[in-house]
């Protein structure tokens, strides 16, 4: 299988989701639409990843409104797609629902809770990495999947089509150190008042890889 991955900052990369196509067989191509401007096709790819960034699905920018017609030639062909917290919001936004202000800014660690039984054997609460101050409205044909007790809409399920999560399961230790010592000023302001160095000191919790594997598995069942 061919996992097209859509990368949009350089500190944001697959983490744990590379782990998984390695440990499954497939093949993954890694794309950086906003420096080059470049795409898979829709026929090229059996499964999508749209990993998170700085950008907003609201930018007016070609090259992120040229992901959502993917998503939507995916979604029509009900090809898989997992997006994280950016890719989430572009999911809901091609669907036509809104991406706007949070009411609250979540930088750090944080607990969610699970919110359905939809996708077997994942953990009722999860510690995961938040790093947003925009939040998706979760689409209709949507189920709710995850929510925290600061944010409610913090993940959704489409049956085997479509997973968005606002946080980030997939970053492990080397990808939590590059997030940090390449943005970590974006911590000023979270509800979570966590320094950087308190980022770094909490240990990824080691379930976090084990529950990217079994939502990528739900999706390519």
């Amino acid at each position: 299988m061919r996992v097209n991955v859509l990368q949009h900052t350089p500190n944001e990369g697959p983490g744990a989701i590379q782990t998984w196509t390695q440990a499954r067989g497939h093949k993954m191509y890694v794309y950086h639409p906003y420096q080059y401007g470049i795409l898979p096709t829709a026929d090229e790819t059996d499964m999508l990843i749209v990993l998170g960034g700085p950008m907003s699905p609201n930018d007016d920018l070609d090259w992120i409104k040229q992901e959502r017609v993917l998503i939507k030639q995916l979604l029509d062909a009900h090809k898989p797609i997992f997006g994280a917290c950016y890719g989430a919001q572009q999911i809901a936004k091609t669907l036509g629902y809104a991406v706007h202000a949070s009411p609250v800014k979540e930088v750090g660690w944080a607990p969610v809770t699970l919110q359905s039984q939809v996708i077997p054997g994942l953990p009722a609460t999860s510690t995961v990495l938040h790093w947003h101050q925009e939040m998706f409205e979760i689409p209709d044909e949507a189920e709710l999947l995850y929510s925290s007790k600061d944010l409610r809409n913090q993940g959704f399920v489409i049956e085997h089509e479509a997973i968005g999560l606002q946080f980030h399961f997939e970053p492990l230790a080397d990808n939590v150190r590059e997030m940090v010592v390449n943005d970590g000023a974006y911590t000023t302001g979270s509800i979570l008042n966590e320094t950087p160095q308190d980022i770094l000191d909490t240990p990824v919790p080691a379930d976090n890889e084990e529950t990217v594997f079994k939502l990528l598995d739900y999706l390519n069942a």
